[in-house]
C-alpha cells in the first residue's frame, strides 16, 4: 500500500518497475492506450437501386406484352403459359344461335300459312315482313356473337411471377384477379363425368395461403398438364430457381 495515502481516499496501485537501466534507474512498461473510437459512415442510395435485367428475360417480357398487351406485367415478368378453354363451351351458343336463325327464316318462307291457320288473313306487306324478319336475324347473330366474345375473353395466364386470370361476366364487366406463385398453397384440376373424360377437358383449382381463397377457372383443356405446368412453377419459384418455359 502506498504509504502516502489518506484514510478514507482509495488506494491506487503505482505501477511496479519491469527492469532497470545501468545506473539503477526503474524503467516501467507504458500502459497500454485504449482504442479511439472510430466513426464509419456509408452513404446509401435515396432511391433503391433495382438489379440488372437479363437479356433472355427482357426479351421474353417484350414478346410477352406484344402478345398479351392487355396485361399487367412487371418488368422482369413473362407468361410462361396461356391457358385456352376448351371448345365444348361453344357449342351452346352456337347451336343456340343456328336454332334461332333457322327458325326465323322458317317463319319468313311459311308466314302467310302460319298466319292463315291461326285465322289471320289480313297481313302487311310482304317488304315490311321480311325487313322485319332479317332484323331479328341480325339481332341474333349479334347476341350469338357476344356470347362466343365473352366465352372466349375468359382467360387464365400463368407467368414466372404470378397466376393472372381475366374473368368477362357481360359485354361491360370486367375484371382481373392476381395471386403471386409465392401465394398459391394447392393447386389440382377436376374431370367429372364421362364428357369431360373423353374430351380432356375440366376445372382447375388454386388455393392460397392466408385467407384460404379459392380461385377456379372451369372449360380448360387438358387440365392435368396445365397442373403440372403450375405445379412445377410454384415449387421453382418458391425454390428460388428461375422459372423457365414449359
Amino acid at each position: 500500500m502506498n504509504p502516502d495515502s489518506q484514510p478514507g481516499q482509495p488506494v491506487v496501485d503505482e505501477p511496479k518497475p519491469v527492469a532497470y537501466d545501468s545506473e539503477g534507474r526503474p524503467l516501467y512498461a507504458e500502459p497500454p492506450k485504449e482504442p479511439v473510437p472510430q466513426s464509419v459512415y456509408v452513404t446509401r442510395a435515396v432511391t433503391p437501386q433495382k438489379p440488372p435485367i437479363s437479356d433472355e428475360v427482357k426479351a421474353r417480357h417484350d414478346a410477352s406484352m406484344k402478345q398479351f398487351p392487355t396485361l399487367n406485367l412487371s418488368d422482369e415478368e413473362y407468361v410462361i403459359s396461356a391457358v385456352e378453354r376448351h371448345p365444348i363451351g361453344l357449342v351452346a351458343p352456337v347451336l343456340t344461335t343456328i336454332f334461332l336463325v333457322a327458325l326465323i327464316l322458317s317463319l319468313l318462307f311459311n308466314f302467310t300459312f302460319v298466319m292463315n291457320s291461326f285465322g289471320v288473313y289480313s297481313l302487311p306487306s310482304l317488304g315490311a315482313i321480311w325487313l322485319s324478319g332479317l332484323l331479328l336475324v341480325l339481332l341474333v347473330l349479334i347476341g350469338g356473337y357476344i356470347a362466343i366474345w365473352i366465352y372466349t375473353s375468359n382467360r387464365f395466364f400463368l407467368t414466372n411471377e404470378s397466376v393472372i386470370q381475366e374473368i368477362q361476366t357481360s359485354l361491360f364487366t370486367k375484371h382481373e384477379q392476381t395471386v403471386s406463385l409465392i401465394n398459391i398453397e394447392d393447386a389440382s384440376f377436376q374431370q367429372r363425368g364421362f364428357l369431360q373424360t373423353i374430351l380432356n377437358y375440366g376445372s382447375i383449382r388454386l388455393s392460397t395461403e392466408g385467407d384460404e381463397t379459392t380461385y377456379r377457372f372451369n372449360y380448360v383443356s387438358d387440365p392435368k398438364q396445365q397442373i403440372a405446368v403450375l405445379n412445377n412453377a410454384v415449387e421453382a419459384f418458391k425454390n428460388g430457381r428461375p422459372v423457365l418455359n414449359d
